[in-house]
C-alpha cells in the first residue's frame, strides 16, 4: 500500500521546478508517490516533468488540457492519490531531505486526522520561520477549539495546505478537496472546513517546508482580476459557517478575518490595474452588504482605527440613506 501521496501542481515554473524535483528525490521512499500535475504550462515545465516521470521514483505526471488554477490542479492530484496520507507542495517551493518520512512518523504516532507544521519562508537569501499559531504541540487536539479567539491569530489564519498532512479518512469524507476554479485564497475554505469537521489534529515543530516568496509569476505578485477570488473564497467560508451548529460562536471570527482581508486589499489598490481596482471596491462593498450586519458592527468595533475607518467609509458610500449610521 502507498503510505504517502505528495500532490504537486506546476504552472509555468521552469526556473524553480528542477529544485522542487531535486528536493522530492531527497524524500524518495518505496511506499511514497509524487503526483505531479501540470496545469497546462506554456513554458519549459512540461519537458522538465516528462524527465521527472522517467527519473524520479514514484513520480506520476498528470496534465490538464487547459489552465484551471491551483485549486483544481490539487483536486486532480487528490483524485489520483492512493496514499494512506496526503500532503501538498507547490511547484516553486521545496522540501528538506527526509522531511516526509519524519512527517509521516509524527502523524502515525499522534493518530490524528491531520497534522500542521511550521515552515520557512524565503525571499532571495532571506529566511524567516513561520509558526503555526497554536501553543500546545505534539498532542491530539480538538480542531474546533483551535478556531478562536476572534481577536487573535489562530490555526485557521495559518491556511497553507502544504504545511502538514491529512489522513486518508479525511480524503474519503471529501474534506481535503478544494473549491474548483478558485484562483487565490483557495486554502481559506479548506482550512476552515478541516477545523470544523475533522475530529482531531495536532501541531508538530518540523521545519521541512521552504516557501518561496517574490516569484514574479505568483498570483500574490500579480494585480489582475484573479486576485479577487478571495471574495468568493470568504463568501464560501461565511456561508458554510452559517450552517454550522455553532454558527453564533464562530461567525465573529470569520467576519473579522474577512474584513481584515478586504481592508488589506483596499489598502493595496495601487498594485492593481485600474479596472481591477474599481472592481475590487465594488465587490468589497457588496461583500460588506452580504455579511450579517450585527456581527459586522461588532467586528468593525474591534478593529484598529485605520482598518475600521477604511471599511466604514466604503460601507457608507454603498448603503441606502439611513442605514449606514453604524
Amino acid at each position: 500500500m502507498v503510505k504517502l501521496s505528495v500532490v504537486v501542481p506546476f504552472y509555468n515554473v521552469q526556473t524553480y521546478a528542477p529544485e522542487t524535483l531535486r528536493s522530492l528525490r531527497a524524500n524518495v521512499r518505496e511506499d511514497f508517490e509524487f503526483i505531479l500535475v501540470d496545469d497546462c504550462s506554456s513554458d519549459g515545465t512540461p519537458g522538465i516533468l516528462a524527465r521527472a516521470e522517467r527519473d524520479l521514483p514514484g513520480a506520476v505526471v498528470l496534465r490538464h488540457e487547459r489552465n484551471s488554477g491551483l485549486a483544481t490542479a490539487r483536486n486532480t492530484g487528490i483524485d489520483a492519490a492512493r496514499g494512506e496520507y496526503v500532503t501538498f507542495l507547490d511547484g516553486d517551493d521545496w522540501v528538506a531531505p527526509g522531511h516526509y518520512s519524519r512527517l509521516v512518523a509524527a502523524a502515525e504516532g499522534l493518530g490524528t486526522d491531520f497534522v500542521r507544521t511550521d515552515h520557512v519562508q524565503f525571499t532571495g537569501t532571506t529566511r524567516t520561520i513561520h509558526r503555526v499559531p497554536v501553543a500546545r504541540r505534539d498532542e491530539p487536539l480538538d480542531p474546533r477549539e483551535a478556531i478562536l479567539p476572534a481577536d487573535r491569530s489562530t490555526s485557521v489564519d495559518y491556511p497553507y495546505a502544504w504545511a502538514g498532512i491529512c489522513h486518508r479518512r479525511l480524503v474519503d469524507r471529501g474534506l481535503v478537496r478544494f473549491t474548483d476554479g478558485l484562483r487565490t485564497a483557495e486554502d481559506r475554505p479548506w482550512i476552515w472546513r478541516l477545523h470544523r469537521e475533522a475530529e482531531s489534529f495536532a501541531v508538530v515543530g518540523l521545519l521541512g517546508i521552504f516557501y518561496r516568496r517574490g516569484v514574479a509569476s505568483s498570483l500574490t505578485q500579480i494585480g489582475d482580476v484573479r486576485q479577487l477570488d478571495y471574495i468568493r473564497a470568504f463568501d464560501q467560508v461565511i456561508e458554510e459557517i452559517a450552517k454550522d451548529r455553532e454558527a453564533d460562536r464562530f461567525m465573529l471570527k470569520a467576519v473579522r478575518t474577512y474584513c481584515a482581508i478586504i481592508s488589506h486589499h483596499l489598502g493595496s489598490t495601487d498594485r492593481y490595474e485600474p479596472s481591477v481596482a474599481r472592481k475590487l471596491r465594488s465587490l468589497s462593498a457588496g461583500a460588506l452588504r452580504r455579511l450579517p450586519q450585527d456581527v459586522l458592527n461588532e467586528a468593525l468595533d474591534s478593529m484598529d482605527l485605520e482598518r475600521s475607518t477604511r471599511l466604514r467609509r466604503l460601507r457608507r458610500r454603498t448603503m441606502p440613506a439611513g442605514k449606514a449610521a453604524a
